[in-house]
């Protein structure tokens, strides 16, 4: 804006007050030309490089979202408080869909925006932000969000139910219902305020903070005290049996069935103490839980998945039945995929991978059936054996390739390495990276200097070679 640099001293003084001296690392858009530059419109994943940004890093998002079930549409503020990485002039946000902006913000001013391509929301900061500075941005916006259907990988993102929405954002859908760096290797911690007409259930990541009621609405209140990535991020409107109880040692266990399929007696409980019977055992392979509580949903969504929502696992099914080997796996997930991330999806086998296999020792330990038999079954039932586990290729991270093989590798490398070293890793390993990011080549170095060995040929048949490996 030419012309008022008569002013831009006194407005910044005033949002230094307002924000206890966040500003002070920043400086008029006079001084910025020489040194300050866009941050990238992409976080440089491969598979996606659209999403996540450049310039700055995420430490928490604070999410207020009123829902109307009549119209389906949200009311929305979304504030995020970051760390420029670079001297920025301006930076990008994730937002995608028919949201309307009403103002946004960035440390109390009114900052330029524009919408491009799909996902693109581009902030003009009045100043530049000074690299190390800290800053918040406020997004306020309304509308109806819109799903994400992928042809080849599926539903995600903001998703109607018969009696309100759940959001899957598994890979691309947190962007549907508000501003995000949607990227794997941006991690920060949660709150969500959400309220909806009194008699409806919401459940989030997390903690339940105060549920409060004024009028004919309710105020629900989660907080997720931990690093999620945003693919992890959940929400959950609707009618809900909820069922508290505990798990590992007092860790607070959330559970809750939608009323419309929760028709057998004591099916809760059930659900409940399953989930609580699994997170113990895991947490004696695996070592401590990663997060502040457990427990799942079960919802009648329509996506036809179950997703490893940090702390707190959707089940999409149309009963209330409870299945062991699956809680096994979404659980599992806690430990590999939730507290540690893969930094680009093509390590997707590092989530899935060992999840399937969280379901093989279950069924050793629960149903008697040793892993090395699952094994032999799945190595000899297999047909496909093209592509590498390690880089599956965009269209291809829910595959067989991603979830079974990943698996048979580590049964492969279980079988190389012997029982008591193998589990070392499966403790130390989550251990070592928590709350962290990965990568294949990450892993395979860490149970090289573990075992002091060798195992590049092993991992290179294993992970990066197409091809039924000979046993």
């Amino acid at each position: 804006m030419r012309g008022v640099n008569r002013s831009r001293g006194r407005l910044v003084v005033i949002s230094c007050v307002l924000f206890g001296g966040l500003l002070a690392a920043g400086s008029p858009v006079a001084d910025a030309a020489p040194r300050f530059s866009p941050g990238a419109p992409g976080a440089g994943d491969p598979y996606f490089p659209d999403m996540g940004n450049g310039g700055y890093d995420v430490g928490h998002y604070d999410i207020r979202l009123a829902f109307s079930p009549a119209t389906q549409a949200i009311d929305a503020t979304t504030t995020i408080l970051a760390t420029a990485t670079q001297d920025l002039s301006r930076f990008d946000l994730d937002f995608q869909g028919p949201l309307t902006i009403s103002r946004l913000t960035v440390n109390g001013l009114n900052a330029g925006f524009t919408r491009s391509g799909a996902q693109e929301l581009v902030i003009t900061p009045p100043y530049g932000l000074r690299k190390g500075s800290p800053f918040v941005v406020s997004v306020s916006y309304a509308g109806v969000p819109q799903k994400i259907d992928d042809p080849a990988l599926g539903l995600s993102g903001w998703v109607a139910t018969k009696d309100g929405a759940v959001a899957l954002n598994q890979p691309i859908g947190a962007a549907t219902y508000y501003p995000v760096n949607d990227t794997t290797d941006d991690k920060a911690t949660y709150t969500q305020t959400i309220t909806v007409p009194t008699g409806l259930t919401v459940l989030a990541n997390g903690e339940p903070g105060p549920t409060t009621t004024h009028g004919h609405q309710t105020t629900f209140r989660w907080s997720m005290n931990r690093p999620m990535a945003s693919e992890l991020s959940m929400l959950a409107i609707g009618d809900y049996d909820v069922t508290r109880g505990v798990a590992a040692g007092g860790l607070p266990n959330i559970t809750a069935i939608g009323k419309s399929i929760d028709t057998k007696p004591g099916q809760g409980q059930v659900f409940n103490q399953t989930t609580a019977q699994v997170i113990q055992w895991e947490s004696s392979v695996y070592g401590r839980y990663p997060f502040d509580s457990t427990g799942g949903i079960i919802a009648d969504v329509g996506v036809d998945y179950a997703l490893e929502t940090q702390s707190r696992p959707v089940y999409d099914q149309s009963t209330s039945d409870v299945d062991g080997d699956l809680l096994a796996h979404e659980l599992g997930h806690q430990w590999f995929g939730d507290s540690l991330t893969p930094v680009h999806w093509s390590d997707i086998w590092l989530n899935e991978g060992f999840a399937t296999y969280s379901e093989w020792l279950y069924q050793e330990k629960f149903n008697h059936v040793p892993v090395q038999q699952t094994f032999a079954k799945v190595y000899a039932d297999e047909q496909d054996w093209t592509g590498e586990v390690a880089d599956p290729g965009r269209d291809h991270i829910f595959d067989d390739l991603v979830y079974n093989r990943g698996a048979m590798a580590l049964q492969a490398l279980r079988t190389k390495i012997g029982d008591r070293a193998f589990f070392d890793v499966l403790t130390q390993w989550p251990t070592a990276h928590r709350y962290g990011n990965v990568s294949t080549r990450q892993f395979t170095q860490f149970v090289e200097r573990l075992t002091r060995r060798d195992l590049d040929s092993f991992f290179q048949t294993w992970l990066y070679q197409p091809g039924k490996p000979a046993l």
